[in-house]
């Protein structure tokens, strides 16, 4: 007999189990409400409202929608960022928001008399660096448009944020790629 132990923690560990009489459409709000558990730690009420904006986007968006681009624009500054490639003080300011849950601030050591704005991939790396520090992780996702997004973790949830936003079709990866 092979013994299973119970991680209450595990969110994704168990979420399947059941799952191989579930529908298309009941495996993808399965898959998308790991996802937001995953990028909204500690925070299931926050979760909760992005998931129901979630279900309204695809019920509005019909077949066919893109999961991953609905769950950007539900999470957008408030469990994940989505700004144009050369927008670094788009890309602080939303990154600030974020980290500002958690009571944490990303020093960007962007010289204020500078003439030209900061390169966004220096940015990146820079706040990968310091909420690696505190256990976090910066995630980016390929996003198919000349755009920067993402969310940012646990940092033990890495292996799970693979799975599933693997599962989501997203192509997303810790750091800066």
């Amino acid at each position: 007999m092979v013994s299973h132990e119970y991680d209450p923690d595990d969110n994704f560990g168990h979420a399947f189990h059941a799952l191989a009489d579930v529908d298309e459409d009941d495996a993808l709000e399965t898959v998308a409400w790991q996802f937001l558990l995953l990028v909204n730690p500690d925070d299931e009420g926050a979760a909760l409202q992005q998931f129901a904006a979630l279900r309204q986007a695809l019920d509005d968006a019909g077949d066919g929608a893109d999961p991953g681009a609905l769950l950007r624009e539900v999470i957008d500054w408030q469990a994940g960022f989505h700004v144009q490639e050369d927008d670094a003080q788009g890309l602080m300011e939303a990154l600030d928001e974020l980290v500002a849950r958690w009571r944490l601030r990303i020093d960007w050591g962007v010289d204020d008399d500078a003439t030209e704005p900061p390169d966004t991939s220096v940015l990146l790396q820079a706040a990968f660096t310091q909420l690696r520090e505190r256990h976090y992780s910066l995630w980016t996702v390929e996003t198919g448009e000349a755009t920067l997004a993402g969310w940012i973790t646990h940092e033990r949830d890495e292996e799970t944020m693979q799975l599933v936003a693997s599962a989501l079709g997203m192509s997303a990866r810790p750091g800066i790629g």
